[in-house]
């Protein structure tokens, strides 16, 4: 698994207890798999269409700096399947995991459309 994004965990980013905002935490799961999805697939039209099990096993606090880690599971005909973990940076233990979230395709009337991918592409590469 790749860790690509840290977050810096900040007061306004904590729940009543003083930890981490899980709704927060998962807003910026769904925005980091979205953007992987946007640049694996090339196309800024990627919806989130489902996650599988949410399992919080850890908390983070003010102060804590995150990192989001991906991996894809799957290439299907519209969609990518990624796994996600979130883990403190420093200490590494794990904060959260979902087995799969499916990430949609869709042309420009709004519908799945086929990307024709079948296997992650770094950038670099696509610029060689």
């Amino acid at each position: 698994m790749r860790f690509h994004t840290r977050k810096w965990v900040k007061p306004q980013d904590l729940n009543p207890n003083g930890t981490l905002f899980g709704g927060q935490l998962l807003a910026w799961i769904d925005e980091e798999l979205a953007l992987y999805s946007i640049i694996q697939l090339e196309n800024s039209r990627v919806v989130t269409k489902s996650m599988s099990e949410i399992n919080f096993r850890s908390s983070a606090k003010q102060g804590d700096v995150i990192e989001i880690g991906i991996a894809v599971v799957k290439f299907g005909h519209t969609s990518l399947t990624l796994k996600c973990e979130v883990r403190n940076m420093m200490t590494r233990e794990t904060i959260i995991t979902i087995d799969a979230t499916t990430m949609v395709n869709l042309g420009t009337d709004g519908k799945p459309k086929a990307h024709g991918k079948t296997k992650i592409e770094f950038v670099k590469d696509r610029l060689e």
